[in-house]
């Protein structure tokens, strides 16, 4: 065999070994990301146009943006304030539910703040709880959904209870700091 050969056979069979290298990556990455945002991370595929490649990108950025910040417990005196609001919101609801949900959803926004998390823009407090709390994502999105149509003044008691429950969902996991249980497991 003359040298060019060889030199051809090795760059073609580098290339055979890369290309495998990154489709098991690629795929791998996709799972990761599949099982880590579940649903989440289909309605951002959707949400981008079937485009599987931006929208794990744009999850991996939410994910190191999370990481990234300096996300702390609450206090037990903390946790104690927040229990007690939470109880006033639940006790609001039945004489004013539009009111009783827009304050809890104000809850979580101090809760979050006290927390480490950026609430000043509603982009990226949609996407940090979506990446801190994956599991919560599709119905946090319901809430704000909600949230938006109770400010039009069409939401209906019943959508107003269904978004009081996921937000409860939600105020129980941030309360719990179950987010510091992710950034061991990154």
């Amino acid at each position: 065999m003359e040298t060019w050969e060889i030199v051809a056979i090795t760059v073609a069979v580098i290339a055979i070994v890369a290309t495998i290298g990154w489709v098991i990556y690629t795929r791998n990455r996709s799972v990761r990301l599949r099982d880590r945002f579940g649903p989440e991370y289909d309605r951002k595929v959707d949400e981008l146009g079937g485009s599987r490649w931006r929208a794990e990108s744009d999850l991996m950025k939410r994910e190191a943006r999370v990481e990234k910040l300096k996300v702390r417990p609450l206090s037990a005196e903390d946790k104690a304030l927040f229990i007690s609001q939470w109880k006033s919101c639940q006790a609001r609801f039945v004489d004013d539910p539009a009111g009783a949900v827009q304050d809890a959803d104000k809850l979580i926004d101090r809760i979050m703040r006290a927390r480490g998390y950026s609430v000043d823009d509603t982009y990226d407090r949609v996407a940090d709880l979506c990446a801190a709390y994956p599991e919560q994502s599709s119905n946090f999105r319901e809430a704000n959904a909600i949230l938006v149509k109770q400010r039009r003044g069409t939401a209906t008691t019943e959508e107003l209870r269904k978004a009081f429950v996921h937000i409860r969902s939600l105020f129980d996991k941030i309360l719990g700091g179950h987010d510091e249980e992710f950034k061991r497991a990154s």
